[in-house]
């Protein structure tokens, strides 16, 4: 029995419905914040409860899991730069309980999404794992105190562990009006014919990496063993080729809107993925290719939506 925490979300749903694919039998745990209902496989079990409840182990049996892929975060910068302390309680407490379970009832691995937030503004590029950390915002902190739990408690307890610090993940499921990533805002807003709101020049960069291509990461993590692994494309995109990109694809004839940078945001940045390489995972997806499957979703959605 596999845990999937924050598995209504967009990533989390993706592991999942490939879990379940590979008759593997799961169980989601996920208060919904975020997540969507629809995204729920049905062949899993659903428990409609927060990482933070002190009761988890009256609604889940601990005892039947041999492991816990660890999805569920608050994941937004801005909102973790307003609010530092409701972040903490989630990504970094909410960790925290978790594991508390996982040693209780002597649970022997996890895999965790981290994120590239933790590195800050690149001291070089590409960013591979022996990167320093400084992060900008207390999304990346957190999400770093969340790696060093961790790793604490397979040094007390044996714990094997995971850890995947993911680059800009987008795809099918991600949710423009949430918290979502500049890509499905991008194509939402398009397809709106709506200008997009770039946040400063344009020219900061990302490594967008396909929601597929993550979930193949978690599930060869399975095999390995106490590793912490970038899980990225080791390709750079601004923000103004990506809004090109999209501009193309969908035919949107207007012109993008510039804002003020956003406060905790890295200019630029992509990841060394050798040591991925190395272990058996690469990203297969291109860019275009994602976006264009994104695209085909958002219209199908927006159809049935209507």
């Amino acid at each position: 029995m596999i845990l999937v925490t924050g598995g209504a979300g967009f990533i989390g749903s993706h592991i999942v419905d490939e879990l379940i694919k590979k008759n593997y039998d799961v169980i989601i745990l996920d208060n919904l914040t975020t997540g969507n209902k629809d995204n729920i496989n049905p062949k899993a079990e659903f428990v409609d409860a927060d990482i933070r409840n002190k009761d988890l182990d009256e609604k889940i049996n601990f005892k039947d899991l041999e492991l816990v892929i660890h999805q569920s975060a608050q994941i937004n910068v801005r909102t973790s730069i307003e609010n530092p302390i409701y972040d903490a309680d989630i990504n970094i407490l909410g960790t925290l309980n978790l594991l508390e379970f996982m040693r209780k009832y002597d649970i022997n691995k996890i895999i965790y999404a981290s994120s590239v937030g933790i590195y800050g503004e690149p001291k070089y590029l590409p960013v591979d794992e022996t990167h320093p950390i400084n992060p900008l915002s207390p999304y990346g902190l957190s999400k770093y105190c969340g790696e060093e739990y961790i790793k604490l408690y397979n040094r007390l307890y044996g714990l094997e562990y995971c850890i995947l610090r993911y680059s800009n993940v987008y795809g099918e499921r991600q949710d423009p009006r949430g918290e979502a990533g500049v890509i499905s805002i991008f194509i939402d807003r398009m397809l709106k014919n709506q200008s997009p709101i770039i946040f400063g020049d344009g020219n900061q960069t990302r490594d967008f990496v396909y929601v597929k291509d993550v979930v193949k990461a978690n599930l060869i993590a399975f095999n390995w063993k106490n590793e912490i692994v970038n899980i990225g494309t080791g390709k750079e995109t601004s923000i103004n080729e990506l809004y090109n990109i999209i501009k193309n694809e969908i035919g949107f004839k207007g012109n993008p809107i510039y804002d003020k940078p956003r406060e905790g945001e890295i200019y630029r940045i992509y990841l060394n993925i050798e040591k991925a390489k190395s272990l058996g995972w690469t990203s297969e997806t291109d860019l275009r290719e994602g976006i264009k499957r994104v695209i085909n979703w958002m219209k199908d959605k927006k159809n049935i939506n209507r």
